[in-house]
């Protein structure tokens, strides 16, 4: 067997066991509004961007199984194009319900 399929299969036993293995991210926040003169949506549009650092096998031993992961995130803050108060909001909006996110409230 292919040594990445060794692993993921290790995590996949792990999974139905019960384990959640956490991935590691570094992250990006970008808030933006359209271009002036481009129409009446003047709303932001927010932008959470996860690039992977480490945790692959894990993610694709998820995906085999439909079992959650979870993501440690680390944002980088002077790499984001949203403001400090932005960024501040970020732990309360994330903390709402799913439903709530998705209709912007």
């Amino acid at each position: 067997m292919e040594p990445r399929l060794v692993i993921v299969e290790k995590y996949v036993a792990l999974m139905e066991q019960g384990t959640v293995p956490t991935a590691v991210a570094v992250s990006t926040l970008d808030v933006c509004q359209p271009a002036i003169g481009l129409g009446d949506d003047l709303s932001a549009h927010w932008g959470l961007t996860h690039f992977l650092l480490g945790g692959h096998h894990k993610l694709e031993a998820a995906a085999m199984t439909g079992r959650p992961v979870r993501l440690l995130s680390l944002l980088a803050l002077g790499e984001s194009l949203a403001e400090v108060a932005d960024s501040a909001r970020l732990p309360a909006l994330r903390a709402q319900p799913r439903s709530a996110r998705a209709a912007g409230t």
